[in-house]
């Protein structure tokens, strides 16, 4: 028997809900789908009901989706898939930026939402089976990473990232002071070597940089050289 999933859909539009709810009934028969039109609400909801993936759309009557997306970072890793009518690349960078594991942009074709979701579901769920085969920690100065858990800390931190953020860690972290190249972490992402994907990869790279820069206090984690990919300086 198929596994049920359940989804969290934040949206205001009725046509978009619907047809949401029906693609995933086809194509996942067991989906539970529990939907509400208001940001708030959508924030104790994903606290309460611990859904599997959160679709989020960004204009919402009652608040803004980035600030709904941020509060749902300050507690919960989720996955998360942005949906809106703003094409804008500085719109869907700063949607990564605050910790969305993808987005698409309205008029959407709902099979390419549901291709989407399985994606970002297939990483979370193989994430955390991604580690050395004894299961042992990586530690690298203050830097901490559980394979088993897919917790990833920075002393007594724990930092709060996304499936796609903790496989492209993974690979940093295992091919440490090695260039690992642009093509190897789309590949490991599930992205195709375009202009928006390699953007999609440079944004979740940057937020890793920041989030660990400022605890370790080094200028320097990750080094992108000549455009090649990005490499992973171990202490």
């Amino acid at each position: 028997m198929e596994e049920q999933l359940k989804v969290l859909l934040i949206e205001d539009d009725s046509e978009i809900v619907e047809s949401v709810a029906a693609v995933f009934g086809l194509r996942w028969s067991e989906t539970k789908l529990i939907s509400t039109m208001y940001g708030g609400k959508g924030i104790e909801l994903a606290r309460t009901e611990s859904p599997d993936i959160i679709i989020l759309d960004l204009g919402l009557p009652d608040t803004d989706g980035f600030q709904v997306l941020r509060q749902i970072r300050s507690f919960s890793n989720i996955p998360v898939v942005i949906l809106t009518v703003m094409g804008e690349e500085t719109d869907k960078i700063r949607g990564l930026e605050l910790g969305a594991d993808d987005y698409i942009v309205k008029p959407f074709s709902p099979g390419e939402l549901l291709a989407r979701a399985r994606a970002v579901l297939r990483r979370s769920h193989t994430s955390g089976a991604t580690g050395e085969a004894n299961g042992k920690p990586v530690i690298r100065g203050k830097l901490r990473m559980d394979f088993t858990s897919q917790e990833v800390s920075l002393g007594d931190k724990v930092l709060k990232i996304s499936p796609t953020q903790y496989e492209i860690l993974h690979e940093l972290v295992t091919n440490e002071n090695k260039v690992v190249s642009i093509k190897k972490l789309l590949q490991k992402i599930g992205r195709a070597e375009q202009a928006t994907d390699i953007k999609y990869l440079d944004v979740n790279v940057k937020r890793l940089k920041e989030m660990i820069e400022i605890e370790v206090g080094h200028t320097v984690i990750f080094v992108e050289e000549n455009g090649k990919g990005y490499k992973f300086l171990g202490g």
